[in-house]
This record gives C-alpha cells, structure tokens and sequence, in this order.
C-alpha cells in the first residue's frame, strides 16, 4: 500500500454528476491515485485547482458557465498544473480536444459512445496509466495562440491578458529560384508524441510559405484526430499543410501529416507510402519507419527533428539520418512536456543540436538554406 502522502492527487472536473461517480471509482480502485476535488464547470475547476493544487486534473470540455477549453487556457496561464481532457469521440469533442491540447492540456482519454459504467470502465487502464504520466510531467506556463481574448470569470477578479506566442525571425532571406529548383529537396522529419500538439501548433507556423524543403510529420495520435488536427494547422500557418495520401510526391513548401491509422514512408522514387500494418516497436504511426526510408531516399538531405514524446520512437531511425550524412536536431529537456524521446535519440550519439522549441524553426531553416547553397555549388 503506497503511503497517502505519496498518492498523485486528482481533481476530476465534469458537469455530469453521474460521470464524475465513475471517474472517481476508477480512479479510487488504484492505490496509488486518489480524488481530492470534484469540479461542475470550469468556474469551479479554476478555484479548486488554485485551493487544492491538485498533482492531475482530469478535464471534460462541454460544461456551462465556463467550459473546459476556457478553464485549460486560464489555468494554464495562471496557475498552471498537468491536465488530462476526458472527452467525447464525436467531430466537436475531437475539435475540442485538440485545442485543449494546444493551450497546454497533456494528453486525452476518449469517452466511449454511451456513457453507461460498463463504458467508462473499458477505458480504465489508459485512464490510470495516463494519470501517472501526467502526473510526471513538469508543466511551465502555456503561450496561447493570437487573437485569443482575455478571459474573466464572474465573481472573481479579472485575469491577466493571454501570453502571446513569439515565432523566431528567418535567419535568411529564401531564394526564388533556390525553392523552385528541380533539384531533390531537403526532406525534414518530424516526430512527436505527447505534448506534440501544443509544440507543433508553435513550430509550424514559424515556417515561410515559401519554404524549400518538404516536412513529414510523424505524430502518436489516433486516426480519428489527424485529420481535424492537419486542418487546424493549416488553418495556422503559411506552409501547405496536408493528410499524407498514398501516391503523393514529395513536394517543397509542404508539410505531410501522416494518418494515426498508418505508417508513413519514402519511396525510391519520392512518393509517399502508407502502411496500415501492425504497430512497430508499439507505435503507429512509427517515426522510425519514417526516418529511416527518408535517410535511404534523400541521404545527406534528410533532416531529423525530435520533439517531445515519450518512449522511444525516432532513436533508431536518428542513427539511419546519422549515417546517411543528415543532421539531427532535438528538442532540449526544458521545453519539452515529456523528455523522452529526445533523450533516447540524444543517447544514440546521433544528435547534432539540442535545442528548446522558439531555437528549432530558425535552425531548421538554417540547414535547409546550408543544402540548398552546397547543391547550387555542386558539393552535394
């Protein structure tokens, strides 16, 4: 029995008072979980979490008078603790979750489809195991996107305006004629799991409509969220932003996400292949995969980003980058949400850069500029 002192501390926040019984079951059959708080709305999500500085807070999104996207952003803003949405698998609840994700949530757990105990208990394993990683997690104050409007709660005294996110300066002016080249462009992989939604949503946007190099994205996330999540993206930023399809050529200016549902790799040819295969290693999509057909493809043109995530993903395939001749960046522990994917590919020796998250798009631009120049002079 680990002792009460030593239990990660949840507040569960839901508007249903039925849902918050059986979060709060699953929740109290492990020993080393405990529920300190209940909250109805985000009103009362916000007071509690500043009151009981909760270790967790479990967050569900549609609740009246302020709702859970609201309370992530102040509570991230203000008084930031780990946060783990509890949502519905529906096109809103998956909008929704993904722009928890954004202003600083963690992670996820999906509701099932009818909210009976049975249900809910199906989900139970992901629910606790993802309570502990959060639980892990050293949260910083979150940078919430542009045009965000400041935030006040009824009975409490006004918030301070969001942070706004700051996007590095270009290093160089791109050339016209550089990114029209017929030449092979450079190729730039990036992988990322947990805390990838917030990271990317600061990261691609710093990127220049006309970027001359093709982006592959490499994302632990299910199926059913890429596709909302590639939309919103390219709602964000200047680059094309698409869902990977089989068949599509590699294309400069162009960031391809791939499916949750498939593995995402490079062809001899340039084109893009989707495998719906088993999971590798226990990832799908596997940024192995990825980074290892791009290393055989583009060879010293190929760039490897590892961004925050945990397990192991990308390592292996870093070392293939490595080999090819590329050059590998990865995110440094600070901005990270969880460190781990970065340091396994920092321990393979592999890694060229570790860099926190603002440094990596001017670095990025910088390499791609670096191959282009060494492709017009012929030393590539």
């Amino acid at each position: 029995m680990i002792a009460t002192d030593k239990r990660i501390r949840v507040l569960v926040v839901d508007d249903s008072t039925f849902m918050r019984r059986v979060v709060r079951s699953i929740i109290s059959a492990d020993p080393g979980i405990e529920v300190v708080g209940e909250a109805r709305d985000g009103r009362e999500a916000v007071a509690q979490s500043e009151s009981l500085r909760p270790d967790v807070i479990t967050m569900d999104i549609n609740m009246p008078n302020v709702d859970g996207l609201e309370a992530t952003e102040i509570i991230m803003s203000q008084n930031p603790r780990p946060i783990l949405i509890v949502s519905s698998e529906s096109r809103e609840g998956t909008r929704g979750t993904l722009r928890a994700l954004e202003l600083g949530a963690i992670d996820f757990v999906t509701k099932p489809s009818g909210a009976i105990d049975l249900d809910m208990n199906a989900v139970k394993d992901e629910l606790t195991r993802k309570l502990k990683m959060a639980a892990k997690v050293r949260v910083v104050r979150t940078a919430t996107r542009p045009k965000l409007k400041q935030i006040t709660l009824a009975a409490t005294k006004p918030l301070g305006s969001a942070v706004t996110r700051i996007v590095a300066a270009p290093t160089a002016a791109l050339s016209a004629d550089i990114a029209q080249s017929d030449e092979r462009c450079p190729i730039v992989v990036l992988a990322a799991s947990t805390g990838g939604p917030a990271t990317l949503m600061r990261l691609i946007p710093s990127f220049r409509k006309d970027f001359p190099a093709a982006l592959l994205l490499a994302l632990h996330m299910p199926a059913n969220f890429t596709s909302q999540f590639t939309e919103q993206l390219a709602e964000n930023s200047l680059i094309q932003v698409k869902e990977a399809q089989p068949g599509d050529a590699v294309r400069p200016g162009t960031l391809y996400v791939c499916p949750g549902s498939h593995h995402l790799r490079v062809s001899p040819a340039g084109q893009l292949l989707l495998d719906d295969g088993p999971r590798i290693s226990g990832y799908r999509p596997c940024a192995d995969a990825t980074l290892e057909t791009v290393a055989a493809y583009a060879g010293p043109m190929a760039v490897g980003v590892v961004l925050t995530g945990m397990g192991n993903d990308a390592a292996r395939g870093v070392m293939a980058v490595k080999a090819a001749g590329g050059h590998v960046i990865a995110q440094d522990e600070a901005t990270s949400v969880i460190f781990g994917m970065p340091q396994e590919a920092i321990r393979t020796g592999a890694v060229d850069q570790v860099l926190p998250l603002d440094a990596i798009g001017p670095a990025i631009e910088k390499r791609v500029l670096y191959l282009l120049g060494a492709v017009k002079v012929g030393a590539l």
